[in-house]
């Protein structure tokens, strides 16, 4: 299992080339992927896209960050602006006799004129800047995976922990639930020698309870809470990648849960239900980390 926050660095040197891909995730509901690299290196993010689409990254928002350096003797070329050159020489020449008592202007001097002397990129080699990129994403991802697993494994044993909680929560009220028509009952019977109500027949009572007890019935929602926390651990023992499926059944279990505090009148049920959906979005905020 993988969490979807992490970092990852890679590096890769060749023939005067070096690149450094740097990955950072963070939490988002599939894979949304951001390049930053230089504009002259913009064909490889094609390459870098595949790459990590491919890989075991597959949710979480993704910054890439490309770093690259040519120190190749070939990497610039140089222009001279000739025609900028041949009319500052002409503008010399016709300003002679004002300039007659003035040195003459160096080679330097005229290179420093705006826009004598420009220096630019050559263009890249695409396939050998590709095949850099490649090498280096793929120790960025690797670093990245391995980042997201140790990550997945701390949040494995914290789902795990409330996952806990929930259990003993559902068999508090399971073994509770019984006992809520019982005491019902009693209290029911209570009150009527308080009234002083006189003659009033036990199976009269016995079907006021039976009323009762089967408008606050909660069996069937105990049971299914029980199987989703059951289908809980086995995902997170067995899946890679859980992410949605958890998601899916905490709505679940938030939604037994959520009618087994409307149906139960009972103030015990409706402290361990609070308890319950408490613990429930703790769940569900470690769970939107979840690859």
């Amino acid at each position: 299992m993988q969490s979807m926050t992490g970092y990852g660095r890679g590096r890769a040197c060749q023939d005067g080339r070096e690149m450094v891909i740097e990955l950072k995730s963070v939490n988002h509901r599939y894979l949304d992927l951001s390049f930053r690299l230089p504009k002259n290196l913009g064909f490889v993010e094609d390459t870098l896209r595949t790459a990590l689409q491919k890989s075991q990254v597959n949710r979480g928002h993704v910054d890439v960050f490309v770093t690259y350096t040519n120190t190749r003797e070939d990497a610039r070329t140089l222009e001279v602006d000739e025609a900028l050159l041949g009319s500052f020489r002409q503008a010399v020449q016709k300003a002679g006799g004002l300039l007659s008592i003035f040195r003459d202007a160096t080679v330097g001097e005229a290179l420093s004129l705006s826009g004598a002397l420009s220096v630019s990129q050559a263009d890249e080699d695409a396939e050998a800047v590709k095949a850099l990129a490649a090498d280096a994403v793929a120790q960025a991802i690797a670093a990245l995976v391995d980042m997201r697993t140790l990550e997945g494994d701390n949040l494995r044993a914290d789902l795990r922990s409330h996952l806990s909680v929930v259990a003993q929560l559902r068999e508090q009220i399971a073994q509770r639930a019984p006992t809520v028509p019982q005491e019902y009952r009693k209290r029911l019977e209570t009150r009527l020698k308080e009234w002083q109500v006189d003659g009033v027949e036990p199976q009269r009572i016995a079907q006021e309870v039976a009323i009762m007890a089967d408008r606050c019935a909660i069996d069937e929602e105990i049971s299914r809470l029980g199987s989703h926390i059951a289908q809980f651990e086995e995902i997170l023992a067995s899946e890679s990648q859980p992410g949605k499926k958890l998601d899916f059944l905490l709505q679940e279990m938030n939604r037994e849960v959520n009618t087994i505090g409307s149906k139960a009148s009972d103030a015990q049920i409706a402290k361990a239900v609070v308890d319950a959906k408490c613990t429930l979005e703790k769940l569900r905020e470690q769970v939107q980390n979840v690859a």
